[in-house]
């Protein structure tokens, strides 16, 4: 099977390092780091993406991830992708499912078993 692309939209140097390594060692991923709402909304629509992990607040501009979630959600040709907000806070996780996210996980857990395969689950390696 082909690796999976997942898209990390918003998350500052040191995280888009500790993500991609818990991707990377967990799963047969590419990881594509975008920093703001229109490279990331182009990034996905070039390329078949298999996740999204959007930060709550974009590190480079402080823009809103759920607006992105809500783009995404709204496009028909995006829709299907699945989507986590990466947030160490349960109540904006639940914000996020409410939105048609999937219940992601914070930084700080990154490496327990539940978000290990709370991520094999979404990209389908269950």
């Amino acid at each position: 099977m082909a690796a999976r692309t997942v898209v990390s939209i918003g998350q500052c140097r040191p995280d888009t390092a500790a993500i991609t390594h818990f991707l990377k060692s967990n799963f047969d991923v590419e990881v594509v780091s975008t920093d703001l709402p229109e490279d990331s909304l182009a990034a996905i629509r070039s390329m078949d993406v298999h996740l999204v992990l959007i930060n709550r607040k974009l590190d480079a501009d402080y823009s809103d991830g759920l607006e992105i979630l809500k783009t995404l959600k709204e496009d028909s040709e995006l829709a299907d992708i699945p989507v986590m907000l990466v947030s160490n806070f349960s109540d904006w996780q639940q914000i996020a499912v409410d939105a048609g996210a999937t219940y992601g996980f914070g930084k700080a857990e990154l490496q327990s078993p539940d978000t290990i395969e709370r991520v094999r689950g979404v990209l389908g390696l269950a």
